[in-house]
């Protein structure tokens, strides 16, 4: 992840959470690199909370989260960053691909099409829990308000999908038909250990009905300050 940072055409900054690990295992170039800041957590709080504060210590106008065993393609930052000047959107997305052991990729296009999407319309491509998600969570450069008004809620995987699904339902955006985010493919991936398929489909319907919820309490109309109320 370090590394294709590195490759990026536009200025940059990390916030890396270390949930629960000892700051001395922090590989060199990473504890050596001014644009690299550190927020070690005394014990294990899981993906989400370690997120969510990191979030707090976020110093630039637009945040990207993702994982460290996977990297972003050298023009991701770029190619996004342009869109949401340009347009004033709340969030750029694009394709992921998946980078497998012998270097070669698959390209994974989400349900969403690529295009200017309104606030929640990601949503409305998630016909059911058990369906593919919407968008690639890690794909989406946004605004870092944006970000913290719709974090990553309290899973304890799928956390991604919360943020995904509030951050599109809270603004317009747009998807870019290109990829920008390379999804490592690996043995120690969190995915392939023993018990995650068993609290997925949970966490799916958890993120599904938050992205229902959240849209229908959007779509409800304001009402007058003068409105009696019983």
């Amino acid at each position: 992840m370090h590394a294709s940072l590195a490759r990026q055409s536009v200025p940059w900054e990390a916030v890396i959470a270390l949930d629960g690990a000892d700051p001395g295992r922090l590989p060199a170039p990473l504890a050596d690199d001014a644009r690299v800041r550190v927020l070690p957590l005394p014990r294990p709080v899981g993906a989400a909370c370690a997120r969510n504060l990191a979030l707090n210590e976020v110093r630039t106008a637009y945040v990207n989260w993702a994982d460290d065993d996977d990297l972003f393609t050298d023009d991701a930052m770029a190619v996004r960053l342009r869109v949401l000047e340009a347009t004033g959107l709340g969030w750029c997305a694009g394709y992921s691909e998946d980078l497998h052991p012998d270097g070669k990729t698959t390209l994974w296009r989400c349900p969403t099409p690529p295009g200017r999407h309104a606030a929640g319309d990601v949503w409305t491509y998630w016909k059911d829990p058990s369906d593919t998600i919407p968008i690639g969570p890690t794909t989406i450069l946004a605004r870092t308000d944006l970000v913290r008004a719709a974090p990553m809620g309290g899973l304890v995987q799928g956390e991604d999908y919360m943020a995904a699904i509030g951050v599109t339902c809270l603004a317009p955006g747009a998807l870019l038909p290109v990829p920008v985010y390379r999804y490592r493919k690996h043995a120690g991936q969190m995915t392939r250990q023993g018990t995650y398929d068993v609290l997925e489909p949970a966490a799916r319907r958890h993120a599904w009905n938050y992205g229902r919820s959240l849209r229908t309490a959007l779509a409800v109309p304001a009402t007058s300050d003068a409105a009696e109320v019983v």
